[in-house]
């Protein structure tokens, strides 16, 4: 008889709490938007690179119940660029905090250089020596060159033979890029670019990454221009 009697007295203040609770935060995250938000992260992320860029993104786990959100924020993790096999992080910022990740592929379909026979140690290289390959190139080994004249005029370091890919490392490309040398940053999307300076932290040649220490202390990551250029994604 006593839980009887407190039974009226409870119902309102469950009431109460269940009211207090908000809506987005009792219902469930869709798939979808998390999986688009990713594909426009990566589409971001990718324009500007050679040929045509594919881009495959995984759903997310049907098992994985996160209360739904309203500011989903795609980000990479440190150390990783877009390109090949990676997994792309959604943080969400409001009105909950949660983290999830989506495996994605980033396929760059366009022409790369092979070597057309087999290079003796030391050989200069000829436009004779080199082939062109359609495919993927995130597939192939890293600072594998697309263009002939990356290549031709340079000595190889070492012996290399017939039908591999051609990359930086095979040649003694003088440096684009010096440690410590003041280069020049430039960046930019769709109808603008910004250009600032920094200082390289790393010797490279071209084509190559380098990362870049800017005036306000932070490090930045870029790729090798002539000319003392580093090019950020942006």
């Amino acid at each position: 008889m006593k839980k009887a009697r407190r039974l009226p007295f409870l119902l309102p203040a469950l009431a109460s709490l269940a009211a207090a609770v908000p809506p987005a935060v009792c219902a469930q995250q869709a798939a979808a938007p998390v999986r688009d938000a990713v594909l426009t992260f990566l589409a971001r992320e990718t324009a500007g690179l050679p040929g045509r860029v594919e881009l495959d993104v995984g759903e997310l786990d049907a098992r994985t119940q996160l209360p739904a959100c309203a500011e989903l924020r795609p980000f990479l993790p440190a150390g990783t660029r877009a390109w090949g096999a990676i997994n792309v992080g959604v943080r969400c910022e409001s009105p909950v905090t949660w983290t999830v990740y989506l495996p994605a592929r980033v396929s760059v379909l366009t022409e790369y250089l092979v070597t057309a026979r087999a290079l003796m140690p030391g050989q200069i290289v000829a436009s004779a020596d080199l082939a062109h390959r359609r495919g993927d190139l995130a597939a192939q080994p890293d600072n594998t060159l697309t263009d002939p004249a990356q290549a031709v005029g340079h000595r190889t370091r070492y012996a290399v033979s017939a039908g591999q890919p051609v990359r930086a490392e095979m040649l003694r490309i003088p440096p684009a890029v010096r440690q410590g040398q003041q280069v020049k940053v430039v960046s930019g999307g769709p109808g603008f670019q910004v250009a600032s300076e920094g200082r390289a932290l790393n010797g490279a040649a071209v084509g190559e990454p380098v990362r870049v220490r800017m005036p306000n202390g932070q490090v930045v990551s870029g790729t090798a221009r002539p000319g003392g250029v580093v090019e950020v994604a942006f």
